[in-house]
């Protein structure tokens, strides 16, 4: 199978960014994975662009990547619009991937570029959100999150009104109440995932929010959605991210000379399983199918980012990438395991729920996160040993998990 390498990659920083459009963002990204890259615009032979909320905020549906990218002076080549919920980064990526293996093109480039943040259109913003899952189905899928396990809410805690919030943040607290039914995990264990990401943040200059917090502060946040308090949530967030992709003969034309090696890359759909059904969840099913391609067994992993939409998602995504057994994804971070200096570090970045998650460039944004790591540029959180990483994008919700979800495996060159 053709080699395929990130040749350069660049983001911008994270925020909510009132006066920043798409294309300023999208060209804030798009010129440092050039530049980190050593490549120019007439080396791009394609494009793939990744947004989910242009066409729902802004009235700009159909061709978003070309009217980002054709301002900056990228026109003639073929340009593709990825979206595929929370997952779309690192969809376009995968698009692009086999675009290269099938030998149509050497260098191509990858974008994703989001702005979710309009104060003036705060009831539209949350309304987008429900479109990341069946709106035919919607009344019957609030129904029954709003009822998973609710033995384990304490009784203070049920029929709350905690204001406004995605439906996202729901359907994962009735997942998070599950995972505790069946496998005893704790909200301490919950806080503890957040806190470790908060920290991290603070080592991370582009990240939306740079404050430490301990377990007890992360406890003691304002209730979202049982057992979720807001530092265990991801914000809304606006940003950017690109990356220049090429095989072997794309490579040597660039002479770039920090690439990253992509060994392995998947994207599976949900299916349809019984809630609680944990060892057939989507994003273990995409992992394995990642690890046999790349031909790495687990062990081998260094370093992860995972999508923790919340800090459950995080304790879940660490036992679908088999860096733990099942079930023990709470106790491993409890451990210590997952905080830099232990077993295998996630999210050094700060992770979705500290980083900030602008949806169709967080995909990318992972992945900025794990070729800065295998450089080993990361400063003072870099991991220690640092030669083989994994990213898991998961997106949107059908059911009982999410309906798109992507594992990478990446190694360095």
């Amino acid at each position: 199978m053709t080699d395929v390498f990130i040749a350069g990659i660049g983001m911008t920083s994270l925020g909510k960014f009132v006066n920043k459009s798409v294309k300023q963002l999208t060209r804030e990204a798009v010129l440092a994975a050039l530049t980190d890259a050593d490549a120019e615009m007439g080396d791009i032979q394609g494009a793939w662009f990744s947004n989910t909320r242009q066409g729902l905020l802004e009235g700009q549906n159909g061709i978003r990547g070309q009217c980002a990218l054709r301002p900056m002076g990228f026109s003639g080549i073929p340009i593709t619009n990825v979206e595929n919920a929370c997952a779309s980064g690192s969809t376009a990526l995968l698009q692009a991937v086999a675009h290269i293996r099938a030998q149509m093109c050497d260098i191509a480039l990858v974008v994703g570029a989001e702005k979710m943040f309009f104060p003036e259109k705060r009831e539209a913003m949350f309304r987008a959100f429900l479109g990341g899952t069946d709106i035919h189905r919607l009344d019957e899928f609030q129904t029954t999150v709003a009822h998973q396990a609710l033995a384990q809410i304490p009784p203070e805690f049920r029929n709350v009104d905690t204001g406004q919030r995605s439906f996202f943040m729901d359907s994962y607290a009735a997942q998070a109440r599950m995972h505790m039914a069946r496998f005893g995990t704790t909200v301490e264990q919950f806080a503890i995932a957040a806190a470790k990401n908060h920290w991290h943040s603070t080592m991370n200059p582009l990240a939306q929010y740079q404050q430490d917090y301990s377990v007890q502060e992360v406890l003691s946040g304002r209730l979202i959605s049982w057992p979720f308090t807001l530092p265990m949530c991801a914000p809304i967030s606006d940003g950017g991210a690109a990356a220049v992709v090429c095989s072997t003969k794309g490579l040597a034309k660039l002479n770039a000379k920090r690439a990253v090696r992509i060994r392995g890359i998947s994207l599976a759909s949900g299916s349809t399983r019984e809630p609680d059904a944990f060892e057939n969840h989507i994003g273990r099913v995409a992992a394995s199918q990642a690890y046999e391609e790349a031909s790495v067994d687990p062990n081998d992993i260094d370093v992860a980012e995972v999508h923790d939409a919340t800090a459950y998602s995080e304790i879940q995504q660490v036992e679908n990438l088999l860096l733990c057994p099942l079930g023990e994804g709470g106790a491993f971070t409890q451990a210590g395991q997952t905080t830099l200096g232990g077993k295998v570090p996630v999210n050094p970045s700060g992770g979705l729920v500290s980083k900030g998650h602008p949806v169709g460039a967080t995909g990318i944004m992972q992945l900025h996160e794990l070729v800065t790591q295998l450089r080993a540029e990361a400063g003072k959180r870099q991991v220690a040993k640092c030669d083989i990483a994994v990213a898991e994008n998961g997106g949107g919700f059908y059911e009982t998990e999410e309906a798109a979800t992507v594992v990478t495996v990446l190694e360095r060159a």
